[in-house]
């Protein structure tokens, strides 16, 4: 059989080899980002209820029209906006799949499509599979800001897509109104498309809001924004996630989403809609996840790492140099998973270049008890 691997350069990903190298060492896994707590109550039984109900059958293809609904309220009650459920929303098979259904659905063989660096490492493999190019703007610790004449600079005429992350994973940083206005400025000048990631837009901190780009008049026709009931929820396993795009857009999208997916899991749609009714569920999450990063960072200092601000997501960023000046990033992440017993990830693997800053990513998404006996074996750190 003659099989020419289209990836000849991926293999497995940074998150699966760190938790692989957690569970053989028995190491605290503050590597990949998941919450080791349960999600509501509330949620489950209305999944158990909606099953024993018979909601075990296909969804319509675009979702479920109630959970559409209370997203379109979410969305009015957070942001003010007025999205159609009807012709802007469609239920996805978690987030990542909709970024890959954004891009697929734009993207041609020749084209080339923006991308933030650190960045998501699902953006670069998607945009590949469609015989479109990566093109790549690194940002910088510690405030990771946007270049945006960079940015620019980027374009040719063979651009056709900037994809954007924001809250960032791993940067944990957010776009102000001037960001949106920059990005706006670029995309209605070069006539190019943009896709949002923001599935952290709840996980904000320190009283600030997020700045999506479906609030910007701009941006709003010609950009798709991907969210993430797993983040919100505290249940990745349930890949449940959605695309906001204007009705042209959206009818692209869901030309393809149709193929890939057709619907998804019924009795999961049910309960979120039934969830969503309740804003306090997503109303108090940056303050329940503010205090745990707060706890982290207090023990991360007193190891001996200096903390990048992390204004939002679940992560918190550190600078290992006090530590193991030595070491690069994946080799210091591997020795303090060794014998330390806490994983982290290296921030190099958000880049294609795997550049070096000396910083590792930890996940605060975790119980107390997980936190405090991860602090206590960092304190060795420190002498």
């Amino acid at each position: 059989m003659n099989l020419t691997s289209k990836f000849p350069d991926l293999g497995l990903t940074i998150f699966s080899r760190m938790s692989a190298l957690a569970q053989e060492t028995g190491a605290i896994n503050l590597s990949q980002g998941f919450p080791d707590f349960a999600c509501d109550a509330g949620l489950l039984e209305a999944v158990n209820g909606a099953m024993r109900a018979g909601h075990n059958q296909y969804a319509p293809m675009p979702g479920l029209p109630a959970l559409r609904q209370a997203i379109a309220a979410k969305f009015a009650t957070a942001y003010g906006l007025a999205v159609d459920p009807e012709r802007e929303i469609t239920l996805t098979a978690g987030a990542t799949q909709a970024l890959y259904t954004a891009i697929a659905a734009v993207l041609r063989a020749g084209d080339e499509a923006i991308i933030l660096e650190p960045a998501y490492d699902s953006y670069a493999p998607a945009i590949v599979a469609q015989g479109a190019q990566p093109v790549r703007i690194s940002l910088t610790a510690p405030d990771f800001a946007v270049d945006w004449a960079q940015v620019e600079a980027a374009v040719t005429p063979a651009t056709r897509l900037i994809i954007v992350n924001n809250p960032n994973n791993p940067a944990t940083s957010v776009f102000s109104t001037a960001d949106l206005d920059a990005l706006a400025a670029i995309a209605e000048r070069h006539d190019l498309l943009v896709l949002s990631d923001e599935v952290y837009e709840h996980l904000v901190y320190d009283e600030a809001r997020h700045a999506s780009v479906l609030a910007h008049p701009v941006l709003r026709p010609r950009s798709f924004a991907v969210y993430s009931f797993g983040k919100t929820f505290h249940a990745t396993g349930w890949k449940v996630g959605y695309c906001v795009a204007a009705p042209a857009l959206t009818a692209e999208f869901r030309k393809l989403h149709q193929y890939l997916v057709f619907s998804v899991s019924t009795p999961m749609q049910h309960a979120l809609a039934a969830h969503l009714q309740e804003p306090a569920h997503w109303q108090q999450l940056a303050g329940f996840y503010q205090h745990k990063r707060d706890h982290l960072a207090r023990g991360l200092s007193a190891a001996g790492f200096k903390l990048l601000p992390s204004a939002a997501t679940y992560f918190q960023l550190a600078d290992y140099s006090a530590i193991r000046p030595d070491l690069g990033e994946l080799a210091f992440a591997e020795w303090l998973t060794r014998e330390h017993g806490v994983a982290s990830i290296p921030v190099s693997a958000f880049y294609a270049d795997g550049r070096e800053q000396r910083l590792v990513r930890f996940c605060f998404a975790k119980k107390e008890e997980t936190l405090d006996a991860a602090i206590a074996r960092l304190a060795a750190l420190a002498g």
